[in-house]
């Protein structure tokens, strides 16, 4: 378009380009020169880092780039000096006595923090991701312990399990089913009784009733307070903590055919060091002996 055809913007006063649309006309502002430059400046840089480093996909590789860098070497390596960095702490744990190791302030935060990763992947599929539990599997920031709650007890659990068959040293209780010794009434009356421990029975006679029953039945292995015992692994019924449901119906449904937990033994699979670590870390969430 020449001069005497531009057709000049009366607000900027900027020529257009002759292009317009639905009456509005582009004006003819250029990039400005620096702009414009370093763009090119930009490409060629381009061009220059696909040829220094990995850029050009192959069919079952890449180009390597003139460099040789490469991500994954570089990751390996710092894995690798991490690694090295921490085997003197992880031969130090794997070595010393857990109480030793919970002296140590080093040794406890390093494995603290390792058995928080240990725990994510390995534990928190039943215990969940914050070890706040579910139903069936404990909760292990409370103060509520099966098995006890001293960093040696949990050791113990940890490494073996608990009913675990492929374990010989596996921890192992197990509550008979009552309903083949005891009538319904007599289920309902110990489960109304076991509710009377912490809170209000849906019938005080017939948790009155329940008592004897209970010290006749029970007692031996949940003590005559109903508070458990755990050389038996018999959970404490009077703290209002419940595995399978605080209603009387789940009591009575676990005092008729007992539901058992298995839990599996993790010191073949993960060494004594990393059960050490995962010990340290569960004693550590507040809730242990």
């Amino acid at each position: 378009m020449s001069d005497t055809e531009k057709n000049i913007d009366k607000v900027s006063g900027v020529a257009t380009t002759g292009h317009e649309w639905d009456g509005i006309r582009e004006l003819d502002n250029p990039i400005p020169r620096w702009w414009v430059w370093t763009f090119y400046a930009t490409i060629i840089w381009s061009i220059g880092y696909t040829v220094a480093y990995p850029a050009w996909p192959l069919i079952s590789s890449a180009t390597s780039g003139l460099l040789g860098y490469s991500s994954r070497q570089e990751l390996t390596a710092t894995l690798d000096r991490v690694a090295a960095d921490q085997a003197d702490l992880r031969a130090a744990i794997g070595e010393k006595p857990l109480e030793e190791i919970l002296a140590d302030e080093t040794l406890r935060r390093f494995a603290a923090s390792a058995g928080a990763a240990a725990f994510n992947v390995n534990c928190s599929q039943c215990h969940g991701s914050g070890a706040e539990g579910s139903a069936g599997y404990p909760n292990l920031n409370d103060d509520d312990w099966l098995w006890g709650g001293d960093i040696e007890a949990i050791y113990q659990t940890i490494a073996h399990g608990v009913r675990f068959t492929g374990d010989a040293e596996t921890r192992f209780s197990e509550m008979p089913p009552f309903g083949d010794m005891l009538s319904a009434q007599e289920t309902q009356q110990i489960a109304a009784y076991v509710a009377s421990l912490t809170g209000d029975p849906s019938d005080d006679a017939s948790a009155t009733a329940g008592a004897p029953l209970f010290a006749d039945n029970c007692a031996a292995c949940h003590g005559e307070d109903g508070t458990g015992d755990q050389t038996f692994g018999a959970p404490n019924l009077a703290d209002a903590i419940w595995f399978y449901g605080a209603t009387e119906a789940d009591i009575a449904a676990q005092i008729r055919k007992p539901r058992h937990g298995v839990m599996p033994g993790w010191q073949a699979r993960l060494g004594k060091t990393t059960v050490k670590q995962l010990s340290v870390y569960v004693h550590s969430l507040g809730g242990a002996e």
